[in-house]
């Protein structure tokens, strides 16, 4: 007796799932990410971009100023020239130069440096250490915690005193190396140790 086989009509083509090309696991054929370029400080230094600051390595982006920041800055910053003028003490008044601290690179947000310090050119992109006298405004994003550790940075690096104002608050704290002065609202506040006998009131600056 003979057999008879039947063979389907398309037996011998693949099916349309098989004939599909599969697809390798998409993890292993992404390309290497590059890895960040890591910059020193004395290369960060030497040609720092605008804005930026040199923390623990990383480039950091001064953001968060608003209205409040601005005109705080503006105010002080005004206010201290004014003075170093009228008074004949000489030196400069400063917004956010770059300078040295023994750990970062940082730009104050205003800082007066005395004649005595200035350097000879008359011009430079990098202070070599903290300015003598420094103030910090605090904006939304920044935490009470890190404006008073980066005030003692300044401090340790040459800084002989330091303002942080808090415009929400309408505070303003000095610390000229020994312990930290807490000026309110309705207060005179008034330079410690640098430019001396400046003072204005704190409603001036904050409100």
């Amino acid at each position: 007796m003979t057999a008879t086989i039947i063979i389907p009509k398309n037996a011998d083509q693949k099916s349309e799932y098989e004939s599909q090309p599969k697809l390798e696991n998409i993890a292993e054929i992404q390309p290497e990410s590059e890895p960040e370029k890591v910059i020193s400080l004395e290369e960060f230094l030497v040609r720092p971009p605008d804005r930026m600051e040199w923390v623990d390595g990383n480039l950091v982006e001064k953001t968060g100023m608003t209205f409040k920041h601005s005109l705080a800055q503006s105010k002080l910053s005004t206010s201290w020239r004014n003075y170093q003028n009228s008074s004949g003490q000489g030196g400069e008044v400063l917004t956010e130069i770059l300078c040295r601290t023994n750990k970062q690179g940082r730009r104050p947000d205003v800082a007066y440096i005395t004649p005595e310090l200035l350097p000879p050119s008359g011009n430079f992109t990098a202070f070599s250490q903290s300015f003598p006298l420094i103030a910090e405004v605090a904006s939304p994003e920044d935490s009470g915690e890190e404006l008073f550790a980066k005030a003692q940075e300044y401090l340790a690096s040459g800084c002989l005193e330091v303002w942080l104002l808090f415009p929400e608050a309408k505070l303003i704290f000095v610390n000229a190396g020994e312990r930290w002065l807490l000026f309110n609202v309705d207060e005179v506040v008034n330079t410690q140790k640098v430019l001396a006998g400046f003072s204005v009131a704190v409603s001036e600056l904050l409100a």
